[in-house]
């Protein structure tokens, strides 16, 4: 352990936020197809099965909003450790009696773990600002990559044991090893994170909760549209589809989800290398449009192949790739734009508010994604998310096409 007391306290940090961030998102991917497979096999419809998940995408659009705000005052090792802990409540809550698992309960469960997941998001995302020396916008890139894709990866990796818990250990079973792992995180990470990270000098005031920043708004609002854009396939209409249209088992549902979002996030991390400018400058408005207008192809060729059924199961496994990849670059440039646009003191106060439109348009997605696919299919779902992205490119125009955005916008 020679080499770890060798480094310097910003590396160690960023360990201890990154190990609580992957930790926490391993259960919150486990614990979401857990959720869907469970309730599909009792029976539940796809728009119920999305409403069980209402309350999640509800709070964490409300705990953005104010966990900014608390992150600034009370300092992000509080808030990251308090996401800890209400996603060990959220699962034991799961751990009632069969016939208390109505959809009210497990509604209110999901709401406890959207708070949690969402301050345990914000505080780590938060933290790369004030780990990162000033002006280092590479070095900040390459963190902000490094901590995404390696989440998204171990949500993959969290989808594929939830499916392989289930089967294994079954409802009950799987869920007290996740919370018993959970609570020694929890508790590793009270011991080890610094005191009052991020706690912003001056006060901020709780009417500060809205972001008066220009360059930020429009990220926020184009952050909505991307991830709506993903939610209302991804989330019910597609985990349903795989088992009800082409026959797979938990295992196989949990597996492709899982090797699709490890994929996903592995993107995520070489984005940087991906997405390199000329003269290594740091992406810009620019490059969000670009990549935007990119993706919004995508899900209109897979729309089109089965709504013609043209090799229909060739065609959204293979689009699902495609879109994985161009979708994790511009969620990538996505998060290194709202850390590099907000502000040194009370960093929480942006990077809450973008969150909360994140988290806004996984709330549209995820009711749209079960009403549209049993009223219409899934070659509907996939026509909103082309929409969307269309609005996502079109926001972007306005995104700052230089370095420094902050200077002109707060001004």
């Amino acid at each position: 352990m020679s080499w770890l007391a060798q480094l310097s306290p910003e590396i160690r940090q960023y360990m201890v936020v990154t190990g609580n961030y992957w930790a926490f998102t391993l259960t919150d991917g486990a614990l979401r197809m857990l959720v869907v497979l469970h309730f599909h096999g009792l029976g539940y419809s796809p728009l119920e099965i999305a409403m069980l998940f209402l309350f999640y995408e509800v709070f964490g659009v409300v705990t953005n909003l104010i966990g900014g705000w608390l992150g600034a005052r009370l300092g992000l090792n509080k808030t990251m450790n308090i996401g800890l802990f209400l996603q060990v409540i959220a699962l034991v809550m799961l751990l009632v009696p069969a016939a208390w698992l109505t959809i009210p309960w497990v509604m209110g469960a999901q709401a406890v773990s959207g708070i949690a997941k969402d301050l345990n998001k914000m505080s780590a995302k938060s933290s790369i600002k004030l780990l990162v020396p000033a002006n280092a916008e590479g070095q900040l890139y390459k963190w902000v990559a490094i901590l995404t894709g390696s989440k998204n990866a171990l949500k993959g990796a969290g989808f594929f044991l939830g499916g392989a818990l289930l089967s294994l250990f079954g409802f009950e079973g799987a869920i007290i090893g996740m919370a018993s792992a959970l609570s020694l995180v929890w508790i590793f990470s009270l011991i080890s994170l610094k005191k009052d990270m991020g706690k912003a000098k001056n006060k901020p005031k709780f009417t500060e909760i809205f972001s008066k920043s220009k360059a930020i708004n429009y990220l926020s609002a184009a952050r909505m549209f991307l991830f709506g854009s993903r939610d209302v396939w991804f989330v019910v209409a597609l985990p349903v589809y795989l088992a009800s249209t082409f026959g797979w088992d938990h295992w196989y549902v949990g597996g492709f989800l899982a090797a699709w979002v490890i994929g996903y996030g592995f993107v995520q991390g070489i984005a940087p290398k991906i997405t390199g400018t000329k003269n290594d400058q740091s992406p810009d408005g620019r490059n969000a449009l670009g990549w935007a207008m990119i993706l919004g192809i995508t899900p209109v060729l897979i729309a089109l192949a089965l709504s013609f059924k043209w090799y229909p199961q060739e065609a959204l496994l293979g689009g699902l790739l495609i879109f994985g990849a161009l979708f994790a670059i511009n969620s990538s440039l996505h998060s290194y734009l709202i850390v590099s646009y907000a502000g040194e003191d009370g960093v929480s106060l942006d990077v809450g508010f973008y969150y909360m439109a994140n988290a806004m348009g996984r709330l549209i997605g995820t009711v749209l994604s079960g009403w549209l696919f049993q009223e219409y299919g899934l070659a509907i779902c996939l026509w909103v998310s082309a929409g969307f992205i269309f609005l996502t490119a079109l926001i972007s125009i306005g995104l700052p096409k230089h370095e420094n955005p902050m200077a002109e916008n707060k001004a």
